[in-house]
């Protein structure tokens, strides 16, 4: 599984292809993907923003930012872990994502990115 810390934000990545050309040939290549934060520091954090480079084998580079993940901001005290799981459409039954979160450190306001690893996102029969 890719990790990275970063400012003691541990961040843990796990993917999963979910076949979406079973229903219908001309669909796109799904995956999902599972991203656990840990919050390793002395601090309370607060993630605020994503950044996300996902790059297909197929297409260009692709760019997305927003507020959150999946519509929350959560708030993690010292120790404590959040998970969510999202996706992606590709193209391709190739490609990869990274990226980072800007979090904000809640006694003072301090802000800081954490790196968010490198995962690649391929088809299981691309691997036999």
């Amino acid at each position: 599984m890719p990790t990275a810390i970063t400012n003691d934000i541990k961040i843990i990545v796990e993917t999963a292809y979910q076949n979406p050309r079973a229903a219908s040939p001309s669909a796109d290549h799904m995956f999902a993907y599972r991203i656990t934060i840990e919050n390793k520091s002395e601090h309370t954090i607060k993630l605020l923003r994503r950044h996300w480079h996902i790059i297909d084998s197929l297409s260009d580079k692709t760019e997305v930012e927003g507020d959150g993940v999946i519509g929350q901001q959560p708030i993690l005290e010292p120790g404590e872990s959040h998970q969510y799981v999202s996706g992606c459409s590709l193209q391709s039954d190739i490609g990869k994502m990274f990226g980072t979160y800007t979090m904000e450190r809640q006694m003072d306001g301090k802000l800081f990115d954490v790196k968010i690893p490198e995962f690649k996102l391929i088809a299981p029969f691309r691997l036999n």
